[in-house]
């Protein structure tokens, strides 16, 4: 029987001012796949008072440690990534079309503002699309990769390549953060760069409480999830951990347009998000699930086919099989500039990983057979 709405406890929020400017700070910030370093730099600024030290890989994953002499390693990780676009084409009269960096979406673009990275800074451009006084009467031609194109104002390739541009420049959208009705935390690049931050935000909440963990914990904010988890199964090999729990986004299915039959039943602001798969090591799960019941943290149910899609597969086949489970933040409009997940569900993720980094005791044997 649901509480009556008076004897629900009432939400208590974790993130604090400081952390909510760094938050917004962070997911302004461009972090387009393979080219994540200012964006991991300001990560690892934000995470240093709460960690014993650091390191970078040579793609870029960045690593923060507490207890680092600790023989048994537990991982807690993001992945820092955002979809983009590549330069792939320039038309003689200065039109520019691309290909996609991860899985953008071609039906949002026509109209969409973006920034196009080069080496003498960011070019601004539009994705153009025609007037509709200018399809009437015509069967309409949706968005498509070979249609869609970028006009930077200029009328000529030259002038084009002037401003630094090429091919293999990459271009992000340049929609910023927003809180919309003190309900939802609104941006592009939430997917998952959220996660970066419930992460750093467990480190900070660990060294304000003063909690001695019986062992290292390796802080892991991944690069090049987006087109087929290659940061975490890099970080993985280097680590070597002995668990991994891995936080991304999933969809809020309760939006229009969506089968339930097929994406399961999950709405923002109903908590955090548990999976069922393969890849998920069912004594990890039931400690997480033990976790959150014990610490009246509410939580929804997932389950994935063959795959979670997300980095948990790259950490649980590495090393010989790593126990390794998911903890995933419900959001709306995934891989939109408009992405959008709940406060209270953030929050919420941040307490589930803390309270179960402290249910993780020196040595835990996951088997389920000794």
């Amino acid at each position: 029987m649901a509480k009556k709405k008076e004897d629900q406890q009432k939400h208590v929020s974790v993130v604090t001012k400081k952390s909510i400017q760094f938050f917004e700070e962070y997911i302004n910030n461009p972090s387009p796949t393979g080219f994540e370093y200012p964006g991991q730099k300001l990560w690892l600024d934000y995470l240093k008072p709460y960690i014993d030290e650091s390191f970078i890989d040579n793609y870029g994953t960045a690593v923060g440690v507490i207890n680092p002499k600790a023989d048994y390693k537990v991982v807690i990780e993001a992945h820092a990534d955002e979809i983009s676009w590549f330069v792939n084409y320039i038309t003689a009269d200065g039109l520019i079309y691309v290909i996609r960096n991860g899985g953008s979406d071609h039906q949002i673009a026509p109209s969409k503002r973006v920034n196009i990275h080069t080496d003498k800074g960011l070019v601004k451009a539009v994705f153009g699309w025609p007037a509709i006084h200018t399809r009437s009467g015509e069967k309409e031609e949706a968005p498509a990769l070979k249609n869609i194109f970028l006009d930077c104002g200029c009328t000529s390739k030259e002038e084009v390549e002037k401003l630094g541009i090429h091919v293999g420049c990459v271009i992000t959208y340049e929609d910023e953060f927003m809180v919309l009705n003190d309900r939802y935390y609104v941006g592009r690049a939430l997917d998952n760069r959220a996660g970066g931050f419930m992460i750093a935000e467990v480190a900070r909440l660990l060294k304000e409480n003063k909690q001695k963990l019986p062992f290292g914990l390796y802080i892991v904010n991944s690069v090049q999830e987006e087109i087929g988890l290659r940061g975490a199964e890099m970080i993985a090999h280097r680590i070597k951990p002995n668990v991994a729990i891995v936080t991304d986004v999933t969809h809020d299915t309760s939006t229009p347009m969506i089968n339930k039959i097929t994406q399961g039943d999950l709405s923002c602001g109903k908590g955090p998000v548990v999976s069922y798969a393969p890849a998920v090591q069912t004594n990890l799960n039931k400690l997480l699930i033990d976790t959150a019941e014990k610490n009246n943290i509410p939580f929804q149910r997932q389950a994935s086919s063959r795959s979670t899609g997300t980095d948990t597969d790259a950490f649980a086949y590495s090393n010989g099989g790593v126990p390794s489970a998911l903890i995933s933040l419900p959001l709306r409009y995934m891989h939109t500039t408009v992405e959008m997940i709940h406060k209270e569900d953030v929050d919420n993720v941040i307490n589930l990983i803390y309270h179960s980094l402290l249910n993780i005791k020196k040595d835990h044997d996951f088997r389920y057979s000794k």
